[in-house]
């Protein structure tokens, strides 16, 4: 029994000798592993991580060119309607010394007209009472050369041929007579 008890212990140390170094083993690959995947991570973390900074500075430096960007075209945008607002105002300006000139130039007309057809009117006038008097005048010649002259004492009246001037000079110098 002894011996059976001192082979059941070396079979037990043998077996449990056998498994410890399984267990160590396994515990060492185990842990090769897990450093292998920590390394791996670690890796692959500062991969990321140095890709998310590139990202990151791109980033940054785009949107601080869009800012930039951004910011000059509002300032660009503001120049462009500060100088339409300033050659709006000179427009507007300009459109009302037109507008004065223009009314200005329209009421000379008019007074220019006005007084062209009160010139006229006055003309006019002036030839209706001509045709009037010559027309008593006339008759009043008629009238005298019939009962008083013969063709032969005022044959200048006949022989001419009366225009509507001749007959206004005449009438002035019969007036003068």
């Amino acid at each position: 029994m002894a011996v059976r008890r001192k082979k059941k212990e070396e079979s037990i140390s043998s077996v449990s000798t056998e498994v410890k170094s399984k267990i160590d083993e396994l515990k060492s690959k185990l842990d090769k592993e897990r450093q292998n995947f920590a390394k791996a991570l670690t890796k692959s973390s500062k991969e990321c991580e140095s890709l998310l900074k590139e990202e990151a500075a791109k980033f940054e430096q785009i949107h601080h060119k869009f800012m930039k960007e951004k910011a000059d075209n509002l300032e660009g945008l503001k120049v462009t309607v500060s100088k339409f607002e300033e050659n709006k105002e000179r427009l507007y300006m300009r459109y009302e010394q037109l507008r004065k000139k223009e009314k200005t130039m329209i009421s000379d007309h008019e007074r220019f007209c006005t007084k062209k057809l009160a010139q006229l009117e006055e003309s006019l006038k002036k030839k209706k009472r001509a045709d009037k008097t010559f027309s008593i005048l006339r008759k009043t010649l008629g009238s005298f050369l019939e009962n008083e002259a013969s063709d032969e004492e005022f044959p200048h009246l006949m022989s001419e041929r009366l225009t509507p001037l001749h007959l206004t000079l005449k009438k002035k110098r019969l007036k003068t007579l």
